[in-house]
């Protein structure tokens, strides 16, 4: 058997995220896989005729990232429809119009990436977007995707008037008068959502692919795609079996609140689809091991605090210090979301739960002890997504009943959302258990990153800078948000890789560059370690490998 390695990188330092032996200077792939990681003396000595060499000047090599949670989908859907997202506010109506004007044959104008706080707690108005299309219906969600701005048109053909209720575990914004304003919130964005043309499976198939592509340019090799719809669990599987899927992907598949325990049967079966795929009929399989699983399902226990939709312990304020009636809104009753998890976790099944208030935390945290409780414990992923308020109580407990904690370290900054539309909403007390990473490591979770683009950057670099300063990016010299609650780089890097890897079932393949592992790496132009290199979320990623192949590699590179 041959000791000749097919890559070898050399000229750059190399961080492993193995604790046991964090740095290299070199490393050698062979079949795929990582053969060697050490003095690049030792390394280089494996080098044969035919052994491809990238050697950068300089920069770092690090595990490729691995997205915890990201909508990989969606997200590429969203690249081709009217964009959003980095437009400045004002910019708004003439992006609009100008996205319709240059396709006057579409019958709507679907979108989105507007920030809330960009309108203050009534939302945008109907009337904009009246101003630049009025011939036909838009519907742009928020960043967040958890709230819709529509025109009038769009509202006429929905039936939305002042006399329309709002649905369970949703709301229409109002004004004064009690007219709808074209501000939609949680289920009530399904009353003229669901009149949009859906995409069909071709358009879903470009929409993974140019999600893909937008990962893979940014280093990262592995995602979990976290609300994944029919549709696009199809697209996924078109790809895979044609040999187009080149990350490894998780498909954290949608749980429908109003189909209940009947549709529990449905996703079993595809997770079935999902692990056989790759397998066409008379033909070797394509599918590479690990590269598709459907593996966990994504359930939503509430909204968002910013439209007031997060379930909380204690009331929110007014904007004035004064207490109001509000709880937030729980898209499952504590007693309901235990039976569900219980009944996933009895099928093996990762539960994936997006939880931002604390009532949302503790009653996921109640329903995964109920499932130990009821089927025993066994190494389950199961995992909660944004943990914006965490009770203190609640913190030890992920490490005892041994779930991830899900981070998207982006937020955790003092930003338009957190001054304007946060803390007004807060006694002081509460306002200081936000994203609570810190808090959560000493407790002995297990953290793990990801970016949950579209509604942030999905660059890891960028999130990485903010789970480091606790600052707004961009502007150093801003306040940081609860600084204790920082992590190092280290700790950070191995939320993105390891601890990420981990949450996806992923670890005994990825998330350190140890020999045996799959070679899935990045390289970046610059050494983040190094006090010279400037700021973290400007830093360059140069190439990305999976499997010692590049997905992604910057035209100054040499890989031959």
């Amino acid at each position: 058997m041959t000791t000749e390695a097919d890559l070898l990188i050399l000229g750059a330092p190399v961080w492993t995220g193995d604790p046991a032996r964090p740095w290299a200077d070199a490393v050698a792939v062979r079949g795929g896989r990582v053969a060697a990681a050490g003095p690049e003396r030792e390394v280089a000595a494996l080098r044969g005729p035919t052994t491809r060499v990238l050697a950068p000047d300089g920069g770092l090599v690090l595990p490729g990232f691995a997205d915890a949670h990201v909508h990989t989908a969606t997200g590429g859907l969203e690249l081709a429809q009217c964009d959003l997202h980095g437009v400045e506010p004002e910019a708004y109506p003439a992006t609009v119009a100008r996205y319709a004007a240059e396709r006057p044959g579409a019958a709507w104008v679907l979108g989105g990436g507007w920030v809330m706080d960009a309108f203050g707690t009534a939302g945008p108005h109907r009337s904009v977007l009246d101003a630049v299309v009025a011939d036909r219906p838009v519907l742009l969600e928020s960043t967040d995707g958890h709230s819709a701005w529509v025109n009038s048109r769009a509202m006429e053909l929905a039936g939305v008037t002042r006399a329309t209720p709002d649905p369970p575990r949703g709301r229409i914004e109002r004004d004064a008068a009690g007219e709808p304003t074209g501000a939609l919130h949680e289920a009530a964005v399904a009353l003229v959502g669901d009149l949009a043309p859906e995409p069909g499976p071709a358009e879903w198939e470009a929409a993974v692919e140019r999600g893909q592509a937008h990962l893979h340019h940014l280093g990262i090799t592995a995602w979990q795609d976290a609300a994944v719809e029919p549709e696009m669990l199809a697209a996924y599987l078109a790809l895979a079996e044609r040999g187009r899927l080149t990350g490894r992907a998780v498909a954290a598949l949608r749980w429908d609140v109003e189909a209940g325990l009947a549709q529990l049967p449905d996703l079993v079966e595809r997770r079935r689809q999902a692990e056989g795929s790759g397998e066409p009929q008379g033909g070797a399989p394509v599918n590479r091991p690990g590269r598709l699983r459907a593996s966990a399902v994504k359930i939503f226990a509430d909204g968002v605090f910013e439209n007031r939709t997060a379930s909380m312990l204690e009331p929110y304020l007014d904007g004035d210090g004064r207490p109001t009636a509000n709880l937030g809104m729980a898209m499952l009753e504590a007693e309901e979301l235990a039976r569900v998890v219980t009944a996933l976790d009895g099928e093996a099944f990762d539960v994936h739960v997006h939880a931002i208030g604390d009532r949302a935390v503790r009653d996921t945290l109640d329903a995964f002890a109920a499932a130990a409780a009821a089927n025993g414990r066994r190494d389950a992923r199961h995992q909660i997504a944004h943990l914006q308020f965490v009770h203190p109580d609640d913190r030890p407990r992920f490490r005892r009943l041994g779930v991830v904690a899900n981070a998207q370290p982006y937020w955790s900054c003092l930003d338009g959302y957190m001054r304007e539309l946060t803390l007004p909403f807060l006694d002081p007390e509460r306002a200081g258990w936000q994203y609570p990473w810190a808090s959560l490591r000493r407790a002995g979770a297990v953290l793990a990153f990801g970016s949950d683009w579209t509604v942030s950057t999905a660059n890891p670099l960028e999130e990485i800078e903010v789970a480091v300063a606790r600052l707004v990016p961009g502007d150093p010299d801003a306040e940081p948000f609860l600084p204790d609650e920082r992590v190092d780089l280290p700790a950070a890097l191995a939320a993105f890789t390891s601890g990420s890897a981990y949450a996806l079932r992923l670890e005994g393949q990825t998330g350190s560059i140890t020999p045996g592992k799959l070679a899935d790496l990045a390289v970046l132009d610059r050494d983040p370690f190094d006090p010279a290199a400037g700021p973290l979320g400007g830093v360059r990623v140069l190439a990305t490998m999976v499997e010692g192949e590049p997905v992604h590699a910057d035209p100054s590179l040499d890989l031959t």
